[in-house]
């Protein structure tokens, strides 16, 4: 319920740029997947630009249009990724194949540019 109130807080002035940080990082996973959904509705009806840093790569497919991968210290964008899963997402697009696809070519990327610094 806390995670729902900050998120809140944060529409209630109407935004057009929502700056989330690791927003859902301490939920279980049923109630992050929830917020997803929550945040894809709210994406939709609202027309706001979300800027979210995250870890979680499925989070970050599902939600975004765009994937930035960053590297290690200094911060720098070693990779873009466009997201062209058509919108509204299902909560079952996490599931699929295409999805999953995504987030490992991500994780590789991650890797790579941990196994090079």
């Amino acid at each position: 319920m806390q995670q729902r109130a900050n998120l809140c807080r944060a529409l209630i002035h109407d935004p057009t740029l929502l700056m989330l940080d690791e927003p859902f990082g301490a939920l279980d996973a049923f109630t992050r997947e929830e917020l997803w959904q929550v945040m894809r509705d709210l994406h939709a009806e609202k027309e706001f630009t979300v800027i979210l840093v995250t870890h979680d790569l499925r989070e970050a497919v599902y939600l975004a249009d765009r994937v930035f991968v960053m590297s290690a210290r200094p911060g720098r964008i070693i990779r873009e990724r466009e997201v062209s899963f058509e919108r509204p997402r299902s909560i079952d697009l996490i599931y699929e194949a295409a999805f999953n696809d995504v987030v490992h070519e991500l994780r590789e990327l991650i890797a790579d540019a941990r196994a090079a610094a």
